[in-house]
């Protein structure tokens, strides 16, 4: 008996030690978001999941002038709220202000410095939305009101059938699925257990079912990008990362590498898993806000631009409306807000934001480890984009 069971001892410590790599990443996705651990987790997310480098690409260097950010700003009829109270208040790690071709404000807060690679979370989604953009006007897609399956078969019996790429792109879906970070059993948390387990992304987004008919309500599922990006794949003949690095990353420049998370198998985490220095995000909020154009080269075709920060459909018009989850207006993997003068953002989850305002000529980059970005009273959205907003009319 006492055999038996040194046996089973032995075989437990033998599992435990052979897959410890994965236990150790199924630990630090549990405990990522803790509050004394989540502002250096955000900027080392490569010390324990699996990731993929982009190389360095000369940039040029930001025009620096500065100027001083207004120090007020207005919500919910309630005038002269401190900007510093509320950067502390949702945790900021990175506020940097970009005004008429120069950079005129960068700071960083909670010990962090201007070369970390902060994560991106679903600001990620609008990557894919531009190199979209790029292979629909290269041709190597025909129109985006084709079926995703179309170019990806291995989705016919998920909830992806019968869909079009353009309802994912406007998380139009339809497929099932809750994105409720606060749930341990959500399946957006299922999702990040499973990519700490080692399991395929593609295999996750093939094993989600319908829920309601695709084009009618706007629901927001993360695992639509990545089904985006197997429609890169398919259409362009090369892996994302290489039409990535050859048609944007290495257009937009960069002052440092970067990297994505990937599953085992090497797929990057299009929905979320990028991570870059802030100057960097700048970027490509500076190329949205001339409308595609970097370096004097139009790098992402202006109409999609326009098309992407454009909704249009009823589902997807800000403001309060019964068929959508969100009081944000949505395009192409990027939101628009309520009353919009032609002021439009990526938003990913924990407060990153990368904000354009093209009446001002502005955009905003702001990097957060905001524990508390799910408590409306706390930290609701649209306060972050009216402090946005008195930054730009200040400066202009």
């Amino acid at each position: 008996m006492i055999s038996w069971m040194l046996a089973i001892i032995i075989l437990i410590t033998l599992t435990i030690w052979w897959q410890r790599t994965r236990i150790n990443r199924l630990y630090y996705a549990i405990t990522l978001f803790n509050p004394k651990n989540i502002v250096e987790n955000f900027s080392n997310m490569q010390r324990v999941f699996n990731t993929t480098a982009l190389p360095t690409h000369d940039a040029t260097d930001f025009s620096y002038k500065k100027q001083v950010l207004t120090q007020h700003y207005e919500y919910k009829q309630t005038k002269n709220l401190s900007v510093a109270e509320f950067l502390i208040r949702t945790n900021t790690t990175a506020l940097l202000v970009y005004k008429d071709d120069a950079l005129v404000s960068e700071q960083y807060y909670l010990g962090t410095k201007a070369t970390d690679r902060r994560i991106s979370w679903s600001m990620a989604k609008s990557y894919l939305s531009g190199l979209f953009g790029i292979a629909l006007g290269e041709g190597h897609i025909n129109s985006i009101d084709q079926l995703v399956t179309d170019y990806v078969p291995s989705l016919s019996d998920s909830g992806y059938a019968g869909v079009s790429i353009k309802q994912v792109l406007q998380m139009s879906s339809g497929v099932k699925f809750n994105e409720d970070y606060a749930e341990f059993g959500s399946d957006i948390n299922r999702f990040g257990r499973s990519i700490a387990l080692g399991g395929s992304f593609d295999d996750f987004a093939a094993s989600l079912v319908n829920e309601r008919v695709a084009g009618t309500y706007m629901h927001y599922v993360s695992i639509d990008t990545h089904v985006l990006g197997m429609v890169l794949r398919a259409a362009t003949g090369k892996t994302y990362l290489e039409y990535f690095d050859e048609k944007l990353w290495s257009k937009l420049g960069s002052e440092s590498n970067a990297y994505y998370l990937t599953d085992d198998s090497g797929e990057p985490m299009v929905l979320g898993g990028l991570n870059m220095m802030s100057r960097d995000y700048l970027r490509l909020g500076v190329t949205y806000l001339n409308n595609g154009v970097i370096n004097g080269e139009q790098i992402i075709p202006a109409q999609w631009i326009k098309d992407s920060i454009t909704p249009d459909a009823s589902h997807l018009m800000p403001g309060e409306r019964d068929n959508s989850d969100h009081i944000f207006g949505y395009g192409y993997q990027w939101w628009v807000p309520e009353n919009s003068d032609k002021e439009f953002f990526a938003w990913g989850i924990y407060g990153q934001f990368i904000y354009v305002n093209q009446k001002h000529n502005v955009v905003i980059v702001k990097n957060s480890a905001n524990t508390k970005f799910m408590d409306n009273d706390l930290n609701d959205p649209i306060e972050t984009i009216e402090l946005f907003r008195a930054i730009s009319k200040n400066l202009a």
